[in-house]
């Protein structure tokens, strides 16, 4: 099982920015896709973004513009660029990776990490 670490969390002003990192304990992104993933209270765990193992990009119609996902696979980290951020973004941010190069299925988890946007 891959171990994934987020971070880069916090409490941010609406119209702010952060950025998250998700490092995996090993070489993966380069050959299996991943996502960022959030949970709001109350609400279903919801798809933000995704990248295949070629680099190909997709997300969800609520952060188009205003977040970038992307990767490092030297570092065997992937990222968050999180601008223009609203309260409706607050949420606990999770990454996970596929076992798939480009499809998000049979998922490893990380544990996390909060984002609370300040109105």
């Amino acid at each position: 099982q891959v171990q994934l670490v987020e971070s880069g969390g916090g409490l941010v002003q609406a119209g702010g920015s952060l950025r998250l990192s998700c490092a995996a304990s090993g070489s993966i992104f380069s050959t299996n896709a991943m996502g960022w993933y959030r949970q709001a209270p109350g609400k279903q765990r919801e798809l933000v973004a995704r990248i295949t193992s070629s680099g190909s990009t997709n997300y969800a119609d609520s952060v188009k513009g205003r977040f970038t996902i992307s990767k490092d696979n030297a570092k065997n980290t992937v990222y968050l660029q999180m601008n223009s951020l609203k309260p409706e973004d607050t949420a606990v941010y999770y990454c996970a990776v596929s076992k798939f190069p480009t499809i998000l299925a049979n998922l490893d988890w990380g544990q996390g990490t909060q984002v609370t946007v300040s109105s």
